[in-house]
C-alpha cells in the first residue's frame, strides 16, 4: 500500500497545488491506470495454476511556455505484483519511478536550445529467485530504492512539434549511477555491480544523449504510445550505446476502461550483458489526475 501511495500522491499533490495557479502558460494533465489480470483452476483435467497479478501505472505532465521559453516536467511511476499458486513469494511485475524535466529557448518555430535532467529508480526490493538442494524456492536481495538510481544532466537541441511528438538530443550528456555499497563491498576483485567497482557507490560517465516520444491514435480507440531513450559513453565503449524503448497499446473500451499491452525492452550491459524484455497484459481501470 505504501508503494501505491507514493505513486499516486506527487501527481495529486501536484494537481491540487496547480488548482490555484492562475499565471498563463501553465497546462498539466495526468492518469493513474490500474491493471489486473487473474486466471483460476480447479480441477482442471490439462492443468494450470491459478494467479494473479495487480499493477498501478501513474503519469502526470506539467508544461509552461512563455516568450519562446517552455518547459515540460513528466513524473511516472509504475509498480505491480503477481502472486501464483504454489509460489512462496510474491514477485513484482513492474517497478519504475522516473522524472523527466527539460527547459528550452525557442530559436525557430519547432527547434530549442534545451537543458534535461533525467532521474531513474525504482520504488521496492527487488530479488533473484531460485531452489535449494530440498527443491523450495528461495530469493536473495539484488536490488532496492535508490540502488541503483540514475541521474542525467545534459545540454543540447529540443525538436517539439506537439505534446505527443518531440524529439531531444544531447551531445553533452553526464550520467551518474548512483549503489549502496552493500551491494559492491563484498564483490570479487574486477566485478561490478550496475557499472559500479568493487567498494565504490557511483559511477560517473559523460557522453551523448537521445530522448523521444510519440502519441498517436492508430484507429478509433487504439493509442500508441513510443519512448525511446539512448545513450553514450564517451569515455568507455562509445559504440557501446544503451537502450530503453517501450511500447504503450492502449485499445479503449469507454472513458474509463481500456485493454493495456506494454512491451519494454532495454540493452544495457552494466546490469545484464543481453537484451531484457517485459510485457505486460491486461484490463485497465483509468482515472484523470
Amino acid at each position: 500500500m505504501r508503494v501505491f501511495l507514493m505513486l499516486i500522491l506527487p501527481a495529486l499533490i501536484v494537481g491540487q497545488a496547480n488548482e490555484n495557479e492562475k499565471e498563463e502558460g501553465w497546462t498539466r494533465s495526468g492518469k493513474g491506470t490500474l491493471l489486473v489480470n487473474q486466471s483460476a483452476f480447479s480441477e482442471w483435467a490439462s492443468g494450470g495454476a491459478s494467479s494473479v497479478s495487480i499493477a498501478l501505472n501513474s503519469d502526470y505532465d506539467i508544461s509552461y511556455f512563455e516568450n519562446g521559453w517552455s518547459w515540460d516536467t513528466k513524473f511516472t511511476g509504475s509498480f505491480g505484483l503477481s502472486k501464483k499458486s504454489g509460489d512462496s513469494f510474491t514477485k513484482k511485475t513492474d517497478d519504475r519511478l522516473e522524472i523527466n524535466s527539460l527547459l528550452g529557448k525557442q530559436f525557430s518555430q519547432t527547434w530549442s536550445y534545451s537543458t534535461f535532467f533525467n532521474f531513474k529508480s525504482q520504488f521496492a526490493r527487488g530479488y533473484r529467485f531460485g531452489k535449494n538442494d530440498q527443491g523450495e524456492e528461495t530469493r536473495s536481495l539484488q536490488t532496492r530504492f535508490f540502488s541503483p538510481a540514475y541521474i542525467q544532466l545534459g545540454v543540447g537541441f529540443y525538436w517539439k512539434k506537439s505534446k505527443d511528438l518531440w524529439v531531444n538530443i544531447a551531445p553533452f550528456t553526464e550520467r551518474l549511477t548512483m549503489v549502496s555499497r552493500r551491494f559492491t563491498n563484498n564483490l570479487e576483485e574486477g566485478d561490478e555491480y550496475f557499472g559500479v567497482a568493487q567498494g565504490s557507490s557511483h559511477l560517473f560517465e559523460l557522453g551523448a544523449s537521445l530522448s523521444a516520444f510519440y502519441k498517436f491514435e492508430a484507429i478509433k480507440n487504439i493509442t500508441l504510445t513510443h519512448k525511446l531513450s539512448l545513450y553514450s559513453d564517451y569515455l568507455d565503449r562509445p559504440g557501446n550505446i544503451d537502450l530503453d524503448y517501450t511500447l504503450i497499446a492502449e485499445m479503449k473500451v469507454n472513458k474509463h476502461v481500456s485493454t493495456n499491452l506494454i512491451i519494454q525492452t532495454v540493452y544495457d550491459d552494466n546490469a545484464v550483458k543481453a537484451l531484457q524484455l517485459r510485457e505486460v497484459f491486461g484490463i485497465g481501470v483509468n482515472v484523470d489526475l
